[in-house]
């Protein structure tokens, strides 16, 4: 197990590789996730100079003399860019007059381009490197190479498990935050946890924008974590809350801009049914997400527990971690149309060709689970690689042509 000091080593690789070719590369993601650990270990090899914005003197001495601030003529990795964000210009300016590669390697806990009055925004300048939380082949030393894998060998591809169900179900508590992996006391983690919420909603939203209700976006937050894995649309939060939908579609773009919580896109391709535009949301963290609802890995599996959309947002975070290295260029979707036909996951690559996967928290599957898959099979012809129902059985089992049950433990066990 990685402690918090890990850093994976494909993340070295990326900066590295962004650096040799770009004037300023970003590592963007949530907080606590190892941004900064990962900035020293690719500054360690080169002549770079350190600045912490998170540090009063240096947050300080930027907002005075920007400029000043980054006159350096090698790497200058500068930690918590958005605490300052009037450095843009300065590293715009300084960028256009020196273009060579590797100038600034910076660190963020919000989406760049989601702050409030951005000076800039480096088009053309500047590569993003997105950092998650550990994904769990990090966190076990396996491969992480499903994506890949399911488009390269398709319905043929296979995987015998031994993760059980409880298993599963610790694994979606725990989460992948380095801290909260690190610590295996539950109640220790779950101290973490709550605090961890509170500090994103007081410290990262805050910068963002101005809050009138802070006690209802904590509310709200709870519910989204109830909502997890599933189409929310600000209008069905309104009533609940007891604010505007404007102002509840104002909060969930602040959470997804400070990284808690993902948004999936409806997916669409003219399949003769209209298909929904609304987004699925998904805890960027799924330990985050079964704190924020009293859940520990026993009361998960009660069944009264909501261990099955738990278990989809959780799915649907570790494929997006795998996006961010996978060889495979692929974009991902849900599909919903109005005849409420579903399948919790599309993932397209740039050939058009698609993969469909359903989640199941159950240990069994019935033919009916095939439903949504079947649908897209048949409207989408050779375009249609497998269709995968993941669930916490053991066995890769055959339901038809292209279509197959396998393990979700085959996200971070299967190699390409």
């Amino acid at each position: 197990m990685p402690n918090t000091a890990f850093v994976p080593r494909r993340a070295v690789r990326a900066v590295r590789e962004a650096l040799d070719d770009t004037r300023v590369v970003l590592v963007n993601g949530a907080r606590q996730v190892g941004k900064s650990t990962l900035a020293r270990a690719v500054a360690s090899t080169r002549a770079a100079q350190w600045r912490d914005l998170d540090r009063p003197p240096d947050r300080q001495s930027a907002a005075a003399d920007p400029a000043g601030f980054i006159s350096f003529d090698e790497t200058m990795v500068i930690d918590e860019i958005q605490r300052v964000p009037e450095l843009l210009l300065a590293i715009k300016a300084s960028v256009d007059a020196d273009p060579r590669p590797g100038r600034f390697l910076l660190t963020g806990s919000s989406r760049l381009l989601g702050m409030r009055n951005l000076p800039d925004t480096l088009a053309g300048r500047m590569e993003t490197v997105e950092l998650w939380p550990f994904s769990q082949g990090e966190i076990d030393g396996t491969p992480d190479e499903f994506v890949d894998a399911v488009f390269r060998h398709g319905p043929d591809l296979r995987l015998e498990s031994v993760v059980t169900r409880a298993d599963y179900a610790g694994r979606v508590v725990r989460g992948g935050l380095p801290e909260a992996v690190a610590r295996t006391v539950p109640r220790r983690r779950e101290r973490f946890l709550d605090e961890y919420v509170q500090n994103v909603i007081d410290r990262e939203v805050r910068e963002l924008a101005e809050i009138e209700r802070v006690p209802q976006l904590r509310t709200m937050v709870r519910l989204l974590a109830a909502r997890a894995g599933q189409v929310v649309a600000a209008g069905s939060l309104e009533n609940e809350l007891g604010i505007s939908r404007p102002t509840v579609a104002r909060y969930l773009h602040l959470l997804d801009e400070v990284f808690l919580i993902s948004r999936v896109p409806g997916w669409s391709r003219n399949l003769g049914t209209r298909a929904t535009a609304a987004s699925k949301l998904v805890f960027v963290d799924s330990g985050v997400a079964a704190n924020l609802l009293s859940l520990d890995a026993h009361a998960l599996r009660r069944p009264s527990a909501p261990f099955g959309p738990l278990l989809e947002s959780f799915v649907i975070s570790e494929i997006a971690r795998q996006l961010t290295w996978s060889t495979e260029r692929v974009d991902m979707f849900h599909y919903r149309d109005r005849n409420r036909v579903e399948v919790d996951l599309v993932l397209e690559n740039r050939r058009g060709q698609v993969v469909a996967i359903e989640v199941k928290a159950s240990s069994t599957v019935r033919a009916e689970d095939f439903r949504g898959l079947r649908h897209l099979a048949s409207r989408l012809g050779d375009d249609f690689l497998p269709g995968a129902v993941l669930y916490t059985g053991n066995s890769t089992l055959p339901f038809g042509p292209k279509l197959s049950a396998m393990p979700v433990s085959a996200l971070w066990q299967v190699r390409r």
